[in-house]
C-alpha cells in the first residue's frame, strides 16, 4: 500500500458500474445498480438522496467497511477489490478517516475532547499526540473545549470533535456520514465550516453522505443518488462578491443561485430525469417516452396521448 508519485493524476475516489446485493432471507436487495463516480483530490463533495437510495452503501463501500458484489472501486490509486483483510485495516487505518452520525462510534464519553483525539494515535509511532491533537481542536474552533467531555459539549462541538478525531492520523480521505443530522441552521454552518477548513489546511479530500439539501451551498460538488444510481449534480458555478453577497442574502433558497445542475449520463448513455420533471410532463408511472434530435439539443416528450401503450 505504499504511495506511488504517478498516482497523483488519479481521481481520489474512481467507482466504475459499482453493484452491491444484498441477500436478506429469501430475498435479494438490490442497493447500488452499477453506479459510477469519479471524486477529485481536494474536493469537498456531498453525496445526497434519500433513505434507500443507496449513499450509506457507497459510503461503507468507499471507506472499506464493505465490498462491492462486482464493479470497480480504487481510492488513492489503490485497487480495493485487490485488499487483503490487512490492508482493509491499514487502509481504514491511515487513508480514510470517519466521522459517524452517532456520536457513540466518535467519542469515548469519559475521555477530553483532547484525549479522544489522541487516542487514534496511540498506534502511530514518532507522533507528538498532544501538540497534533491540540492544532486539530483549534483547527474546527474547539480549542476552548480541549477539556471538556461527552456530556458538557453541544450535539455540534461533538461533531467537529469527532472531524478533529477523523483528522487524527493524517488521512488522505475524510468520509462522515450525516454529520449534520438534527442539527440547527448554526451548528449546521460551524460544522460544514470545518469540513472546508480541514480540506484546505490539511489537503484531505472530504466526502460528506447525508440528506440534508443545506449542505449544497457549503460544497464544491453535489452528487445526488437515485435508486442506486448517481442521477444528478450540482457543480459551484465561479461568482462574482456580489453575486455571492445576493445569494447569502436568500438564505436556503439561495443554493440555486451558486450551483449548476446536470443530469448524470452512464457509461451505457443512461440517464435519470428528475421527480419533477416527469411529473410536469405527465410521464410519472410510465415506462416509455419520445427522444428527437434537434440540431443540438435532444428533446424528451411524452407519448401521443391517442397512442396506445403496447402491453
Amino acid at each position: 500500500m505504499s504511495d506511488d508519485p504517478a498516482r497523483a493524476a488519479h481521481p481520489m475516489i474512481l467507482c466504475e458500474t459499482l453493484l452491491k446485493i444484498y441477500k436478506v432471507a429469501d430475498l435479494e436487495v438490490v442497493a447500488l445498480q452499477g453506479l459510477d463516480l469519479a471524486v477529485e483530490r481536494g474536493e469537498v463533495m456531498a453525496i445526497i438522496g434519500n433513505s434507500g437510495s443507496g449513499k450509506s452503501t457507497l459510503l461503507n463501500i468507499i471507506g472499506g467497511l464493505d465490498i462491492p458484489s462486482a464493479g470497480r472501486i480504487e481510492v488513492a490509486g489503490m485497487n480495493l477489490a485487490k485488499f487483503t483483510d490487512h490492508d482493509f485495516i491499514r487502509y481504514r487505518r491511515e487513508t480514510a478517516g470517519f466521522v459517524w452520525q452517532n456520536v457513540a462510534r466518535n467519542l469515548v464519553p469519559y475521555l477530553t475532547a483532547l484525549q479522544n483525539v489522541e487516542l487514534p494515535m496511540m498506534l502511530a509511532r514518532g507522533t507528538d499526540r498532544r501538540r497534533r491533537a491540540q492544532e486539530l481542536l483549534e483547527l474546527v474552533g474547539l480549542s476552548h473545549r480541549m477539556h471538556a467531555r461527552l456530556g458538557e459539549m453541544s450535539g455540534g462541538e461533538q461533531q467537529r470533535a469527532a472531524i478533529a478525531i477523523g483528522m487524527a492520523n493524517l488521512p488522505r480521505l475524510l468520509l462522515a456520514d450525516e454529520p449534520t443530522g438534527n442539527m440547527d441552521s448554526v451548528s449546521t454552518g460551524k460544522i460544514l465550516e470545518a469540513f472546508q477548513t480541514v480540506c484546505r489546511s490539511q489537503g484531505v479530500t472530504v466526502v460528506i453522505v447525508t440528506h440534508d439539501r443545506r449542505i449544497s451551498r457549503a460544497v464544491d460538488r453535489v452528487v445526488a443518488i437515485r435508486d442506486g444510481r448517481t442521477s444528478s449534480e450540482l457543480i459551484r458555478r465561479p461568482m462574482r462578491a456580489e453575486d455571492l453577497r445576493a445569494a447569502g442574502a436568500l438564505g436556503e433558497a439561495g443554493h440555486a443561485d451558486t450551483h449548476e445542475e446536470f443530469a448524470i449520463l452512464d457509461r451505457a448513455g443512461r440517464l435519470q430525469l428528475p421527480r419533477e420533471h416527469l411529473d410536469a410532463l405527465g410521464l410519472a408511472g410510465k415506462d416509455r417516452i419520445r427522444v428527437k434530435l434537434d440540431g443540438k439539443n435532444i428533446v424528451l416528450s411524452p407519448p401521443d396521448e391517442d397512442e396506445k401503450e403496447s402491453p
